[in-house]
């Protein structure tokens, strides 16, 4: 919408000053269609002719119908929307270079990636964050996360990617600090095969000293060979229903077959390998009849990779952090990604319909040596880990969309399930008791008796099956109103399940046989001669089932009521009931107290106002309501062991839903071709937010889930995209253009809490909530301060780009501590990246070469605690740079 304008530049900025005080109010994404286009003004039309007409289309999928803009001049998808987002497309994707989508939304304003691809929207954890797939829900196979970690998503299926900040009625109601959309590609404009492939590393990792164990032939594929599959006497024990007590059980028969030295036997790697992947996309489209045309579009990836951290892990025993515990862990991980997306596209006329179907596979194969000292004990210890993490998503998809004539209608439906499998986790402790009196004082030992060492191995299985459906009507019911409604159903089934053993050896044990590695240590002589047999330690609630089933219905308007104003307004409404129970699954039944039911319904509004002043300036005001439900790993009282963070987790079935009233004003500056510069205040009221706290149990950190009674969080964003052509400086520069974009976001949050308050966590009485929270302290995951700034020179007429991009993240909470302990902190620091892309000639085929270098000042991984006085590290390690290179083709 093109208008004139009768402000000066003067009034404008004191427009843009004053507006950025005002409070804001979320609502949605809606097609620039709603209400009359006046007539552009002569000015404008003259430089428009002088200019080709540079048609920019952005498709996205999202319910309550598909947002395509077709942009001219300075027209865009976050100018013409009437919500607060912002869009990458494929392009904007491909400038930073990055190879999954988590690693390109990180430098969206506002957001910060943590973790494997978890991406946080203003600081908050990703439970208030929501990750869409096409407008359709995404099931993770993370057990500690609600949505899908995004950097399993490779770029070269995506489409564009939308950010939406503020809450829309055509979204699900569990919005807090944002929506993020994925739509993929699905008719091509041309046919086409890519190939690609690349190899990467980093400094601390790649052709230096790590570890490994053998595994299975094909795990460098990601997939097992059934080396890992339950063996047959365990397999008949769980399907007996037996405790491992009861009369029949042979437990030295079940603890032969679990010793298998290819899963145990930790090995020295001289160098380990350089990090590979590789590539195939393809696609074609036919048009047919009048006005149709069908699209098929395929990828398959593979990416090996691998990394070493050397850990330093500490645990204080008082709030002075005097030492109760000092060790340091070599880990090394191998992950590898494989992934593939078919998609066929329909286009009828105005009408288009995508069935989607993705595959993703991530598996982790991990080695950890762990050595330290345990000064409570005064003895040191050297412990062995192994693991195979797979993680599998299967989602089919598919969406309709529908014009009849003013009349848009939306189908959307699916299917997907994700899987967590994590066969064989193998935990060995060799103790050293550095007694002068004690003849083998001086030898690590592992006498199988959990006092002078241990053996463990477990069993998690993780199935989830979502069903999802909804039906969208949007119709302009006058030139300036708009109607949308809808209604959408979802039904999610989980089923988790962990069994854990140890090696009990008994009071005959010979300590010499200790000293034995782990592979023969669990030989079956050994067993057989010592009677060696087994305790279920998670024998109290082995399995839970969980579920979630949700009806929500929204109305939604646009109206247009004045000349440069548009009113976004709408009301959800979502009832649902969210449970977990413990599966039995012994003969003989367990009491346990571990479940959960919650029934709960809302109503959740959601309105924008956004007033246009001028051709340049532009103003939003914002504000809703909003819910973020307990994940169910937060719910299940169940033992999981998080690789990543190097941490223990426990459920807590007492954990109830957090209500959010979210608030904002923005005011947008648009100049020349898609330059702009933004400025917004939000404000967040949170009653209930789920918090993590962490205390420490035999030198481990164990972390829990509790609801705080009560926090706020207020802030500020400054974004700024700026272009310009460098013709003026003639010669090669002709042809280039500088960009930067930069933003920076400021949020300052805080729980409050008083001696009155109450919190609950399973399986103890209530207790004052002081126990856990401190009044005044800072959500956790949240950072004061987000900056991401991005230096760019491209050219307009080939392929050719060079990009700097810098992001910084301040200190933010991780976990809270307990027992009078300082939380524990995660600097992430400042990191700058360079990005190159090429194309270059090998013969007569063009390519496309890709260079990065990733942090290159090296900044490393910082998680501690401090009081001021003494700081502990609880999960710290050097990162160092890491350095890629790839090549891609086109046919």
């Amino acid at each position: 919408m093109t208008r004139s304008s009768n402000l000066t530049t003067r009034q404008q900025i004191t427009a843009l000053l004053l507006l950025s005080t005002a409070l804001t109010f979320p609502a949605a994404a809606f097609a620039q269609d709603a209400g009359a286009t006046p007539e552009p003004d002569s000015q404008e039309e003259a430089v428009v002719a002088q200019q080709p007409e540079e048609e920019v289309e952005t498709e996205i999928s999202i319910p309550g119908g598909e947002i395509v803009v077709t942009g001219r001049l300075n027209r865009d998808v976050t100018r013409s929307s009437t919500q607060v987002v912002t869009v990458l497309s494929s392009e904007e994707i491909a400038r930073t270079g990055e190879g999954d989508i988590a690693g390109a939304l990180g430098r969206v304003t506002g957001l910060s990636v943590q973790g494997n691809g978890f991406v946080f929207v203003r600081g908050l954890g990703d439970r208030y964050s929501l990750a869409l797939l096409n407008g359709l829900p995404l099931p993770s196979p993370q057990p500690l996360s609600r949505v899908v970690p995004l950097d399993i998503f490779p770029t070269s299926i995506v489409a564009s990617s939308l950010v939406q900040k503020t809450y829309s009625a055509n979204f699900p109601g569990e919005f807090g600090g944002g929506v993020i959309n994925l739509t993929t590609r699905a008719v091509p404009d041309e046919g086409f095969f890519k190939i690609s492939a690349g190899i990467s590393g980093d400094e601390q990792t790649t052709l230096s000293a790590g570890l490994d164990f053998y595994g299975s032939d094909y795990d460098w594929a990601g997939f097992d060979d059934g080396t890992r599959n339950i063996p047959p006497a365990l397999q008949s024990f769980f399907d007996s229903g037996s405790r491992l007590s009861d009369l029949g059980v042979d437990q030295q028969e079940i603890a032969k077959q679990l010793g298998n030295p290819n899963l145990v036997l930790v090995q020295k790697i001289q160098q380990i390998p350089v990090n590979f992947s590789g590539g195939l996309t393809a696609g074609d489209a036919w048009d047919f009849g009048s006005d149709g045309r069908f699209g098929i579009i395929a990828n398959a990836s593979l990416n090996n990779k691998w990394r070493t951290r050397s850990i330093v892990k500490q645990s204080a025993v008082n709030s002075d952090l005097d030492l109760d515990s000092d060790f340091r862990d070599f880990v090394t991980d191998n992950r590898i990604l494989v992934n593939g997306l078919l998609g066929f596209g329909l286009e009828l006329g105005q009408h288009k319909i995508r069935f989607t179907n993705l595959y993703i596979r991530d598996s982790l194969k991990q080695s950890r040596l762990s050595t330290g000292t345990d000064f409570q004990d005064d003895d040191s210890e050297y412990i062995q880990n192994t693991a195979w993490f797979e993680r599998q998503l299967i989602d089919s998809q598919l969406v309709a969309e529908l014009e009849f004539g003013d009349l848009n209608v939306d189908l959307r439906g699916g299917f997907a399930q994700t899987k967590r499998e994590a066969p064989y986790e193998y935990s060995f402790t060799y103790v050293r008791t550095n007694n002068a009196n004690d003849p083998l004082g001086d030898k690590f030992i592992n006498v199988l008796d959990r006092q002078t060492g241990s053996a463990s191995v477990a069993f998690s299985n993780l199935k989830e099956d979502l069903w999802y459906g909804g039906i969208d009507f949007s119709y302009p019911a006058t030139d300036w109103l708009r109607l949308t409604t809808g209604y959408a159903y979802t039904n999610t089934d989980r089923l988790s399940s962990r069994r854990e053993f140890l090696f009990d050896a008994g009071a005959n044990f010979d300590d010499a046989v200790g000293a034995l590695r782990p592979d023969l240590l669990l030989g079956d002589a050994v067993i057989d001669y010592y009677g060696i047999g087994l305790i279920e330690t998670t024998q109290s609630d082995p399995a839970f089932s969980a579920g979630l089933e949700i009806h929500a219905g929204y109305l939604k308007t646009v109206i247009q009521p004045l000349y440069g104003v548009t009113m976004d307004l709408g009301v959800r409404y979502e009832d649902a009931v969210q449970t977990v129970n413990p599966v039995e699954v012994f003969a003989t039944p367990t009491n346990s107290g571990s479940s959960t039911f919650l029934a709960n319904d809302y109503f959740l509004p959601g309105g924008t106002i956004t007033w246009e002043i001028g051709d340049s300036l532009q103003f939003r005001v914002n504000a809703s309501k909003t819910i973020a439900r307990p994940q169910f790993r937060e719910l299940i009282f169940q033992t999981y062991f998080n690789p990543e963070t190097n941490r223990q987790f426990n459920g807590n079935p007492f954990l109830v839903d957090s209500r959010l009233t979210n608030a904002e004003a923005r005011a947008e500056y648009y100049f020349g071709r898609g330059n702009r510069i933004s400025l917004a205040g939000f404000y967040k009221d949170i009653k209930n937010p789920i918090e993590v706290f962490s205390s420490f149990s035999d030198n481990v950190q164990v972390s829990g889930f509790a609801n705080a009674p009560k926090a706020s969080l207020y802030g500020a964003e400054f974004d700024i995209q700026y272009g310009y052509d460098l013709i003026d400086l003639g010669g090669s520069f002709e042809s280039k253009r500088a960009i930067v974009v930069a933003n920076y976001t400021y949020t300052q949050s805080e729980l409050q809490v008083t001696q009155n308050d109450i919190a609950r966590v399973f399986p103890f009485a209530d207790q004052p909530a002081t126990n856990f929270f401190r009044n005044g302290v800072p959500l956790t995951g949240q950072s004061d301060h987000l900056v991401n700034l991005q230096l760019g020179i491209e050219d307009l007429d080939k392929l050719q780009q060079f990009t700097i991009l810098m992001s910084y993240a301040s200190q933010r909470v991780t976990s809270r501590g307990t027992a009078a302990l300082p939380d524990i902190l995660e600097d992430p620091g400042l990191s700058v990246d360079l990005v190159a892309r090429q194309e270059v000639k090998l013969g007569s085929r063009p390519f496309e070469l890709k260079l990065e270098a990733r942090n290159i000042f090296g900044r490393d991984n910082f998680e501690f605690q401090s009081n001021g006085a003494n700081r502990i590290e609880i999960n710290s390690y050097q990162l160092g740079q890491s350095f890629s290179l790839s090549l891609s083709t086109e046919f």
